[in-house]
């Protein structure tokens, strides 16, 4: 048996969690203490089996009133996908206008996110 220890990130609690688990061929939750909701419980078992992620960046835009536009994910993506997420973004360039919402990478890296702006960015010429 292994013991590990977690701070749930789901809410402003911050809770304390401890996980007993069963390691062999499929590591298995045998207990989980500490979280005080339901949704912590079920972050720990994600975050124990298949840890997600959000992204926050920019991407450079031509001829607008910013010379950047923040965007994120629109959904979180396997924590193994964040470097060639990252990487389309990096690589990425727009012109203006660009609207929060626009969607400026579909399906980075293969995920089943989009990468879509979070400002506005007004076209200068």
């Amino acid at each position: 048996m292994l013991k590990k220890n977690l701070v749930c990130i789901v809410c402003p609690n911050g809770c304390d969690v401890e996980v007993l688990l069963e390691e062999g061929q499929k590591m298995e939750i045998l207990a989980i203490d500490g979280c005080t909701c339901d949704k912590g419980k079920e972050w720990v078992a994600q975050e124990l089996t298949r840890p997600m992620r959000t992204i926050a960046s920019g991407i450079p835009v031509e001829d607008g009133d910013f010379k950047l536009v923040s965007v994120r994910t629109d959904a979180p993506i396997p924590l193994g996908k964040i470097f060639e997420v990252m990487t389309a973004i990096k690589e990425k360039r727009v012109t203006a206008p660009v609207a929060i919402g626009d969607i400026l990478i579909p399906g980075p890296a293969g995920t089943d996110c989009n990468i879509i702006a979070t400002r506005n960015v007004a076209f200068t010429g």
